[in-house]
């Protein structure tokens, strides 16, 4: 596993595509999650539609804002400060070789990491992602090359959720964006969130532990 830190999503991408091939040269033996942060980012997947960013370019460049078409599956979404990104590169070979499990898989995960703060998060929605009640907080979305998955998550920890009234979230016009700083009140410390989050996800995904959370 890689530890945290704060990455352009251009790197970070090139990043998963050099664990990816690892992966797959290893026959799925070498397995990893990268838990970062990006700068203020939004990511147009295969599904996207540009329409859904409702800033204009010279308003998204005085924000510091990067726009990126991506791989992805899933639509338009914002990554940003206080956001943690897991991006699980991960072998399928052995694991039924099942997209649709996998989603679950990850939903479960996320709900099993928010209700550990107590935050009553769920994955029931016919929508991917995690929820509480109907205010979503956390996005999916996904890529796979000869069974290793890269993409993956994003969990608002302490994020600006203004930031996302600059896009239509994942397509969906009336939804509202939630956060564990919303939830709680205080958000605990997204290192923090980082390691319970690697925890959860060698257990769950019966993977080794060997991890170095970093931040800068």
């Amino acid at each position: 596993m890689i530890g945290l830190r704060r990455l352009h999503f251009q790197d970070a991408f090139s990043l998963q595509e050099r664990l990816r091939d690892a992966c797959i040269a290893s026959d799925g033996r070498r397995n990893y999650l990268v838990l970062i942060e990006h700068p203020p980012t939004i990511t147009v997947g295969r599904s996207g539609d540009r329409r859904d960013v409702l800033a204009g370019q010279e308003r998204l460049r005085g924000l510091g804002f990067e726009v990126v078409e991506t791989n992805r599956g899933g639509q338009v979404t914002y990554h940003g400060p206080g956001q943690l990104v897991a991006y699980p590169v991960i072998s399928l070979r052995h694991r039924g070789r099942d997209l649709h499990r996998y989603l679950r898989d990850l939903e479960a995960w996320l709900v099993r990491l928010c209700r550990s703060y107590g935050v009553e998060a769920h994955a029931d929605s016919p929508h991917t992602g995690v929820w509480v009640e109907d205010r979503k907080i956390a996005s999916i979305g996904i890529a796979v090359r000869r069974w290793v998955t890269y993409h993956g998550a994003a969990l608002n920890v302490a994020t600006d959720l203004s930031h996302f009234g600059l896009i239509v979230p994942c397509g969906l016009r009336a939804v509202t964006m939630t956060s564990l700083d919303r939830e709680l009140g205080s958000a605990p410390p997204l290192e923090e969130v980082a390691e319970r989050a690697a925890a959860y996800f060698a257990e769950d995904f019966g993977l080794a532990v060997r991890t170095a959370i970093r931040h800068r």
